[in-house]
C-alpha cells in the first residue's frame, strides 16, 4: 500500500487531485464497509430466519409421520397424499424420508397443498445430509433449498428444506441498491470534493502566486519595489500561516533590498564625484609633466626618465577615472542617445584605428554589402568596439590575426575573434566583472601600458544599456566575443558577405 502511495506521489500530480483522490478513497472504502456490513447483518437475519422456519417444518414432518406410523386409522400415505409433509406445510416445502442412508420417499409440496415426487437425481444430495446438523444451503436441481436432516421418533431420518431464493433475491437485490446508490454518491461526492478542496486551497495558490511574481522580479540590481503581498492571511489556518509567514519574510526581503538600493546609491554617488573630482588634478599633472618636459632646461636623464613615467601613468590614472565615471553614469541609469548609428561605418572607424595601434597583428574584416544600421548611442558603441579590440591587441601576442565580423538581422550581431592564445575555463565566468584581468593566461605586448580590468565591464554595461547581450567563447587557437544589439534595419534581407 505504501508503495502504491509512493508511486503516485511521484507521478507528478497537484496538491488538488490528490487530495480529491484520497477523499473519494476513502469515502468508497467507507461505503464498502457498511455495504458488507449491512449485507452480512441482513444475510445472517433472513438465514437465521429462514432456518427458523426449516427447523418449524422439520418439527411438523416429524409429527405427521409418528401419526401416520402408530396411530391406527391415521391418513393414508400414498404417494401424492396430502398428509405426506403433514398440514399447514407451505408450498415448495421439500420433504424426504431416509432410510439406512437411502431416500425411500421424497417430496415437494405445491400451491393446492398436494405434493409432487423429487427428481431422483438429487436423492444422492439429499442422503449425504449429516443428522442433526444445523441447515445449510444445497443446489438441487429444482433451486438452493435451507435443508436440515433429523432424526424422526419412528428412528426414521427426515430431510426438510425451505427454499432459499426468496433470501438470495433479497440480498442480491441490496446488493445492486448498494452498488447503485454507492456509484452515485461517489460521483456526487467527486463534485463536492472538488468544489470543497478548490475553495480550501485558493488561499495557498494565492500564497504560490505571490511567491512567483517575486520569483520572477529582477532583485540582483537596481531598485526593487515588493508590492506583492498575500492577501488578508488566517491566522488561524496553516494555509494562512504560510501566507503570513511570505508576507513577513517579503518585508525583511525589501528592507533588505532597499538597504542595499541605498548603499549601491552613495557608492555609485561617490565614485561618480570622486571620479569627476580627479579630473581636474590629473590633467594638471599631466599639465605640467608635459611643460617640464618641453622646457629648454636641460635636466638630467634620471629626471627625464621619472617626467616620462609620471605622464604615462597619470595618463593611465585619467583612463581609469573615464572609465569610473562612466560605470557610474550607467549604473545610475542615466539614458543614452537614441540616433540611427551605421554600425558598419564604427566597424571600418575602430579597425582604422586597431591597425593603427597594433601595426603588428594581422586585422581582417568580415562584413556584409549593405550597411547594417542599429538605433543606438553612436559614442557609446564607438566605445564597445574600441575596448574590444584593444582587449584582444593587448592580451595577445604579435602576428594574431583578428577578425571583425558584422552580420545583419534582428538582432544584429558583432564578432570579434582571435587567434590567440585563449582565455582560462576558470576566468570565463568573470570575464566581464569589474577588474577582471587576464595577463596570466593571454600574452601582452611589450610595450602596452598595464589592463584596468574596466574594459569588458564597460562593454557588458554599453551593451546592456541599448538592451543587447555580449558573450565569450574562448579555446586555446580562437576566442570570440559575441554582441548581439537589438532594433536593427537593414536595407538589404540577404547581405553577401565579403572579406577585406
Amino acid at each position: 500500500m505504501s508503495g502504491a502511495r509512493t508511486r503516485f506521489r511521484d507521478r507528478g500530480h497537484s496538491l488538488r487531485a490528490r487530495l480529491v483522490a484520497t477523499v473519494l478513497l476513502l469515502f468508497v472504502l467507507a461505503c464498502a464497509v457498511i455495504g458488507v456490513a449491512t449485507t452480512i447483518a441482513l444475510s445472517q437475519f433472513l438465514y437465521h430466519r429462514l432456518d427458523g422456519d426449516v427447523m418449524a417444518a422439520a418439527g411438523r414432518f416429524d409429527t405427521a409421520r409418528h401419526i401416520q406410523t402408530w396411530e391406527q386409522g391415521g391418513p393414508p400415505v400414498g404417494p401424492g397424499g396430502e398428509s405426506f409433509l403433514g398440514p399447514a406445510q407451505k408450498p415448495r416445502t421439500l420433504g424426504a424420508v431416509i432410510t439406512d442412508g437411502v431416500v425411500t420417499r421424497a417430496e415437494i409440496t405445491d400451491r393446492r397443498g398436494s405434493s409432487t415426487a423429487l427428481p431422483a437425481s438429487d436423492a444422492a444430495l439429499l442422503a449425504a445430509l449429516p443428522v442433526g446438523a444445523p441447515p445449510r444451503t444445497v443446489d438441487l436441481s429444482v433451486g438452493e433449498y435451507r435443508i436440515a436432516a433429523v432424526r424422526a421418533g419412528t428412528g426414521e431420518v427426515l430431510a426438510l428444506g425451505q427454499p432459499a431464493d426468496e433470501t438470495t433475491g433479497i440480498l442480491s437485490g441490496l446488493i445492486t441498491i448498494e452498488l447503485v446508490v454507492i456509484g452515485l454518491a461517489l460521483g456526487g461526492a467527486a463534485v463536492a470534493a472538488t468544489l470543497v478542496v478548490r475553495r480550501e486551497l485558493r488561499p495557498l495558490e494565492q500564497v504560490a502566486a505571490v511567491a512567483a511574481k517575486v520569483g520572477a522580479l529582477p532583485l540582483d540590481k537596481g531598485e526593487v519595489e515588493l508590492a506583492e503581498r498575500v492577501p488578508d492571511p488566517d491566522p488561524r489556518t496553516e494555509v494562512g500561516q504560510v501566507g503570513g509567514a511570505l508576507n513577513r519574510m517579503l518585508d525583511n526581503v525589501e528592507g533588505a533590498l532597499e538597504a542595499r538600493q541605498e548603499s549601491e546609491t552613495r557608492l555609485r554617488r561617490f565614485v561618480a564625484d570622486a571620479s569627476h573630482e580627479l579630473r581636474t588634478p590629473l590633467a594638471a599633472i599631466r599639465g605640467y609633466a608635459e611643460l617640464t618636459r618641453r622646457d629648454g632646461t636641460v635636466v638630467p636623464e634620471n629626471t627625464a626618465h621619472a617626467l616620462t613615467r609620471i605622464s604615462s601613468q597619470a595618463e593611465r590614472m585619467s583612463t581609469l577615472v573615464e572609465d569610473l565615471l562612466l560605470l557610474a553614469r550607467l549604473d545610475a541609469g542615466r539614458p543614452l542617445e537614441r540616433a540611427e548609428v551605421d554600425l558598419t561605418r564604427l566597424v571600418l572607424d575602430a579597425v582604422g584605428d586597431a591597425h593603427a595601434a597594433g601595426p603588428r597583428h594581422r586585422w581582417r574584416l568580415d562584413l556584409p554589402e549593405e550597411p547594417v544600421t542599429v538605433v543606438g548611442d553612436a559614442s557609446r558603441l564607438t566605445q564597445v568596439l574600441a575596448n574590444l579590440l584593444a582587449n584582444a591587441r593587448t592580451h595577445t601576442p604579435e602576428g594574431t590575426e583578428v577578425t571583425v565580423g558584422l552580420v545583419a538581422g534582428s538582432p544584429a550581431e558583432l564578432a570579434v575573434a582571435d587567434t590567440g592564445p585563449g582565455i582560462p575555463p576558470a576566468l570565463l565566468p568573470h570575464i566581464f566583472e569589474r577588474f577582471a584581468r587576464g595577463e596570466k593566461s593571454r600574452a601582452r605586448a611589450v610595450n602596452d601600458t598595464a589592463s584596468t580590468g574596466l574594459g569588458l565591464a564597460i562593454v557588458d554595461a554599453v551593451v546592456a544599456a541599448h538592451g543587447g547581450t555580449v558573450a565569450v567563447a574562448s579555446e586555446p587557437g580562437r576566442t570570440v566575443f559575441t554582441v548581439r544589439l537589438p532594433g536593427v534595419r537593414t536595407d538589404s534581407a540577404a547581405p553577401v558577405p565579403t572579406r577585406v
